[in-house]
């Protein structure tokens, strides 16, 4: 996004920091308040629909930023996406509702490990793509990979309507899930924590391009940009649903705060590297553990809440998400600005941290205190 916005005119480092920031994070602002509104279309009406829907409303929107020309314009159109937004969360939604709950984890592990492999391949290509033929026609492209999603979930996907217990048949108002939620600690610590690891993975991605300048030069930039982006994905795609089997087994709660606290440790060398390499090396190990967590949270939720609001408490949990990735790229870009890149490491470890010991706190609060445990692994 930042090379991008460079093409727009002659602007200064902080200028670019700064927009790059304000235009990756108004998708999510968008998208944070209208995913519990997408979810509770999805209870109600079925997710499918939803997934057609955004499939096209995003790839008009990455369609027409191939024709920007001022940064100003590409704001907006990132906003009108974050209308469309939660493609992937609404699918971990129905997916999870027609999984059996003692094979969850990794099964959306397996989700995530397609969702990794799109991540993956797209930088990497995208990098390629832009340096041959440029930006524009990059947007343009990535719009038609768009639409085939669209047509594969249209013409490909039979969505199977549950039969819901009798006692999960009456209607709940979004007050009543809101209850659910805050009357829920380890439920409510999960979201937030959710939270948290999205501004810890959002902050350092709209200038990771500028720190593979710093380390590598221009030469071929975009392609070691896309590279560094890759292998974050490629640590994923190789553990994602290794975690879910774990998690299925011993409790999602458990393997989360081993994930958080592995992702402290990881995510802090990112500041010490001198080349471009060891820079690659560093995102493959936070890649590793970081993408465990995302499944694991979906897992979890699937496990505590009732069939029938499923969808808007998952609606929810991408709202907080979304905040995440709102807060992250303008908390990475404003702490570089201050201060440098390799300082977002230090502020971005150390979130991990505090998560992994909210959390664990939390999880054994729970189990003292709670009048009722839910049974979130696979003996329920």
């Amino acid at each position: 996004m930042s090379l991008y916005i460079e093409t727009f005119g002659h602007h200064s480092d902080k200028y670019v920091q700064q927009w790059s920031g304000w235009v990756f994070g108004i998708t999510f602002l968008t998208a944070f308040i209208v995913s519990p509104i997408w979810g509770r279309f999805g209870d109600r009406h079925g997710r499918k629909k939803f997934l057609v829907i955004a499939g096209f409303g995003m790839a008009i929107s990455v369609f027409l930023m191939g024709f920007t020309t001022s940064v100003y314009q590409l704001f907006f159109l990132r906003l009108l996406m974050g209308f469309f937004s939660g493609f992937i969360s609404m699918s971990q939604a129905l997916i999870s509702t027609q999984t059996p709950k003692n094979i969850a984890g990794r099964v959306l592990g397996t989700l995530q490990t397609g969702n990794v492999a799109g991540n993956l391949i797209g930088p990497l290509f995208g990098g390629m793509i832009a340096d041959a033929v440029g930006f524009s026609t990059t947007f343009q492209l990535t719009s038609i990979t768009l639409i085939i999603a669209a047509i594969f979930v249209l013409f490909g996907i039979k969505e199977v309507r549950l039969e819901k217990p009798k006692e999960e048949k009456v209607r709940y108002s979004t007050l009543a899930v809101i209850k659910h939620i805050v009357f829920s600690p380890m439920l409510l610590m999960v979201m937030i924590v959710s939270m948290f690891v999205q501004i810890a993975n959002f902050s350092i991605q709209p200038i990771l391009s500028l720190y593979v300048s710093l380390l590598h030069g221009p030469s071929s930039l975009a392609f070691f940009s896309g590279l560094a982006f890759s292998s974050a994905g490629l640590g994923n795609l190789l553990m994602a649903r290794k975690w879910g089997k774990l998690a299925d087994r011993f409790g999602y709660e458990k393997i989360t705060v081993l994930l958080l606290f592995l992702s402290a440790v990881f995510y802090l060398p990112g500041a010490f590297v001198s080349n471009i390499w060891e820079l690659i090396g560093i995102r493959f190990l936070l890649g590793v553990v970081l993408g465990g967590i995302i499944p694991l949270r979906t897992a979890y939720i699937r496990q505590v809440t009732p069939l029938s609001i499923q969808g808007e408490v998952l609606g929810y949990n991408t709202s907080v998400r979304f905040l995440g990735n709102i807060i992250g790229p303008a908390f990475g870009g404003w702490i570089s600005g201050l201060y440098s890149i390799a300082t977002v490491f230090y502020f971005t470890s150390g979130l991990l941290l505090l998560s992994g010991i909210a959390m664990m706190i939390t999880m054994y609060w729970d189990s003292k205190h709670s009048s009722h445990h839910y049974p979130a692994h696979s003996k329920a």
